[in-house]
């Protein structure tokens, strides 16, 4: 039997929801650069499982060669359908996170579900890639539903760290529109935020495959 596969870019959440027996949920959300789009995901048969793909919110492909650049982009999009596919009953999430013109470290994805990034001065920073930086607490109290009730999956190709010569910001920005200096600051916020995942969450996950 030969179907199609997708390597957690554009069409697979597409390929999983037909697999499924599924069906396709469609709403609006913030694209990358927050503007309002419709973009989709899938629901399993039972809707106990959703499939998201972040390119179809957050992805490349939406926005013209003009207008790519990861220190401005945002993953919000992505944690608009999953907190919908929260609301809709799905406790698996299957996330496919090929594709994406952010480079965010997910975080705009975490402000959608709840979390709230703020600065020294305990104000809003808007947590896009250059702004990475500038964030000095992660605030978990307007969380909009139970981390504990929800089993995610990553669906990811490759096995680059998050920082270092072959993480995020080295090998992938430039092909999201970064120039040598969007990528040093990239690299910067990554680094910086990073210690701050593993001060909230008592894990050091920056140095995992695929992180």
């Amino acid at each position: 039997i030969v179907f199609p596969l997708g390597d957690g870019g554009e069409g697979t959440a597409a390929v999983l929801t037909h697999h499924a027996r599924g069906s396709t949920v469609r709403m609006q959300v913030k694209d990358p650069l927050f503007r309002p789009i419709e973009a989709s995901y899938g629901l399993s048969a039972d809707g106990r499982t959703a499939f998201v793909e972040m390119a179809s919110a957050s992805g490349l492909q939406l926005l013209t060669p003009d207008e790519r650049n990861p220190l401005r982009t945002t993953t919000f999009g992505t944690g608009e359908m999953i907190l919908d596919a929260i609301d809709k009953g799905a406790r698996h999430l299957i996330l496919c996170i090929g594709g994406s013109a952010t480079h965010d470290c997910g975080a705009g994805m975490a402000e959608a579900l709840g979390f709230n990034f703020l600065d020294t001065g305990g104000q809003p920073v808007s947590p896009t890639g250059e702004n990475l930086h500038r964030i000095a607490q992660i605030d978990s109290g307007g969380l909009r539903f139970d981390p504990g009730s929800l089993a995610v999956e990553v669906l990811c190709d490759v096995a680059n760290p998050l920082y270092g010569p072959l993480g995020a910001a080295h090998v992938y920005a430039p092909q999201k529109g970064a120039d040598e200096k969007a990528v040093s600051i990239l690299e910067e916020g990554a680094r910086h935020f990073a210690i701050l995942l593993s001060e909230h969450t008592g894990k050091d996950m920056a140095h995992l495959p695929g992180a």
